[in-house]
C-alpha cells in the first residue's frame, strides 16, 4: 500500500485530490495538511511514502517544507504541484528534494502517473515542464553555437547517468551494475565534465530535456 499525505491550502483542492487518488487500489490518503507547517509535522507523525506539496503554501512554503521533509530518513518522494512551468521555480524544487513536478492544469491527468513513478524510484515532471526545458536547452545551444555533448558518453556512462538522475545514490548505481563506488564516482565526474554540469540538479534538468527520464 502507497501512503500518501496530501498538503494544499485549499480545502476543495485536497479534496479532489483525495477522491483521485483513492479511485486506485494500492494507494492509501492517510492525512492532509493545510499549510507548510503542518506538513512538515504531519510527515514526521504519518511516515507517508509520497507526499503531494503545493508550492505557494502558507506559514512554510512548500520548498522550505519539502526541503525539511526530505531530509528525514528514509525520506519520502515529495511531488511538488505548482502553477509555474519556468525553470527557476523547477530548480528550486529539486534542490529542496522534490522527485516530481506537476504543473496544477494537468495534474489530473498526471497525477497517478507521477505518484506511480515516484514510488518506484523515478522522477517525473508534467510533459509541458520537459517540453519548455527542452526548447529552453536548444535555444541555448543554438545561442552558443556549440553541440549536444551527449553522444559523447561511453555506453557506461548512459547507463551511470540514468540511475543517477533517477535519484540512484552511487552506491545504488554500483550494487545495480555490479561495480565499486569509486568506479561510478569516477565515471559520475567523467559525466558531469563531458555534459559540463555541475550539480545534482543540472543532472536532472539535463535528463529531463533529453527525455531520458519522464
Amino acid at each position: 500500500m502507497t501512503r500518501v499525505l496530501i498538503a494544499d491550502d485549499h480545502g476543495v483542492v485536497r479534496k479532489g485530490l483525495r477522491l483521485q487518488l483513492e479511485q486506485y487500489p494500492g494507494v492509501e490518503v492517510v492525512g492532509e495538511a493545510a499549510d507548510g507547517r503542518e506538513a512538515v509535522r504531519m510527515a514526521g507523525e504519518l511516515q507517508p511514502d509520497i507526499v503531494i506539496m503545493d508550492i505557494g503554501m502558507p506559514n512554510l512554503n512548500g520548498v522550505e517544507a519539502t526541503a525539511q521533509i526530505t531530509k528525514r530518513s528514509p525520506p519520502p518522494g515529495v511531488i511538488i504541484l505548482s502553477m509555474h512551468s519556468d525553470e527557476e521555480y523547477l530548480m528550486r524544487a529539486l534542490a529542496a528534494g522534490a522527485k516530481g513536478y506537476l504543473l496544477k492544469d494537468t495534474a489530473d491527468v498526471d497525477l497517478l502517473r507521477a505518484v506511480e513513478a515516484v514510488k518506484q524510484g523515478k522522477s517525473f515532471f508534467s510533459p509541458t515542464v520537459a517540453k519548455m526545458l527542452l526548447e529552453e536547452y536548444v535555444q541555448q545551444m543554438s545561442q552558443r553555437g556549440v553541440k549536444d555533448s551527449y553522444d559523447l558518453l561511453s555506453a557506461r556512462e548512459k547507463e551511470i547517468f540514468q540511475l543517477l538522475a533517477e535519484g540512484k545514490s552511487n552506491k545504488d548505481a554500483a550494487t545495480i551494475l555490479n561495480l565499486s563506488p569509486y568506479t561510478v564516482e569516477t565515471h559520475r565526474t567523467n559525466i558531469m565534465r563531458k555534459l559540463d554540469l555541475h550539480s545534482s540538479v543540472d543532472l536532472v534538468l539535463y535528463a529531463v530535456r533529453k527525455k531520458i527520464i519522464s
